[in-house]
C-alpha cells in the first residue's frame, strides 16, 4: 500500500501479508518492506493472523492487534455536556486540530517533531479534500472560550461510515464529549445513506469500553507488526 502524496504516513505506506502460512517469516517481510520503501525509517506490516512474536521483536518490531467494531444502526443521540458546544469543523478549526495533534506527540515523543508535522500537514490536506468533496466531515466539541476540547472525523464509503481519529484533550476527558461526537457524526452519515458504522482502535485502548457502551460490537481483529 502506497500513499505517494504522504510518504511519512506509516499506515499509508506498508506491506500487507495475505497468506497466513507466511505470517511468522519476519525476516522475509521486513526485507520486502525495505525493498518496497527504501527511504523509509519506519516498518509497518499488516498480518493475516497473530504470528510467533519473537522473530519480529528481534528485528525491532512490536506485534499488536486492533479491534474492528461495527454498529448497524445510527448511534443513539446524547446531549452535548454542559459547558461545551459542538459543530462541524470550519476552515479555521483545522489549525487548532493541528496544534492539538502536535501537542499529543510532544507528550510521549513518539515521533520526531519535524517529521510528524510534515505527516500531519499532508494528512490534513487529504482530510480537507474529502470534506470539500462531501465524502467526510470532521466534528469538534468546544469550550465556552472556543477552545477545541474533543474531535473526530467520519468518512463515507458507499453504505459504510468509518470513524477517524477520535481524540479528547487531557483536561476534558471523562465528560462524555467523545460519546456525543460519535452520535453527532453518526447522524451526519445516516442522513447521507450510511447503514453501517465502523470504528477501529487498539485492543488495549481504554476507549473500547466507550465504544461498546455506545452499541458497537466486535467484528474482526487486525494484526500488525510495527516500528515507528
Amino acid at each position: 500500500m502506497r500513499s505517494p502524496h504522504n510518504p511519512t504516513f506509516h499506515w499509508g505506506n506498508f506491506v500487507l501479508v495475505t497468506d497466513p502460512q507466511t505470517a511468522d517469516d519476519a525476516a522475509r517481510w521486513t526485507r520486502t518492506f525495505a525493498h518496497a520503501f527504501p527511504g523509509a525509517s519506519h516498518r509497518a506490516i499488516g498480518l493475516p493472523r497473530l504470528p510467533v512474536g519473537e522473530p519480529y521483536r528481534r528485528l525491532g518490531l512490536a506485534v499488536s492487534t486492533d479491534e474492528v467494531l461495527i454498529r448497524d444502526c445510527c448511534p443513539d443521540q446524547v446531549p452535548v455536556p454542559v459547558g461545551y458546544s459542538s459543530r462541524p469543523f470550519t476552515p479555521e478549526d483545522w489549525g487548532a486540530l493541528l496544534a492539538a495533534n502536535e501537542g499529543e506527540n510532544r507528550l510521549d515523543a513518539r515521533y520526531p517533531e519535524d517529521e510528524h508535522r510534515t505527516f500531519l500537514v499532508a494528512q490534513q490536506a487529504t482530510r480537507r479534500d474529502l470534506v470539500e468533496r462531501g465524502l467526510a466531515q470532521w466534528f469538534g466539541a468546544f469550550t465556552e472560550d472556543g477552545d477545541l476540547a474533543a474531535y473526530l472525523g467520519i468518512v463515507l464509503c458507499t453504505c459504510l461510515a468509518r470513524y477517524q481519529a477520535v481524540g479528547t484533550h487531557l483536561d476534558h476527558r471523562r465528560r462524555g464529549l467523545a460519546r456525543h461526537l460519535l452520535a453527532e457524526a453518526g447522524a451526519w452519515a445516516n442522513a447521507r445513506g450510511a447503514s453501517r458504522w465502523v470504528i477501529v482502535t487498539e485492543s488495549v485502548n481504554p476507549a473500547l469500553h466507550l465504544y461498546r457502551g455506545a452499541g458497537f460490537v466486535p467484528d474482526a481483529v487486525q494484526v500488525v507488526a510495527y516500528r515507528p
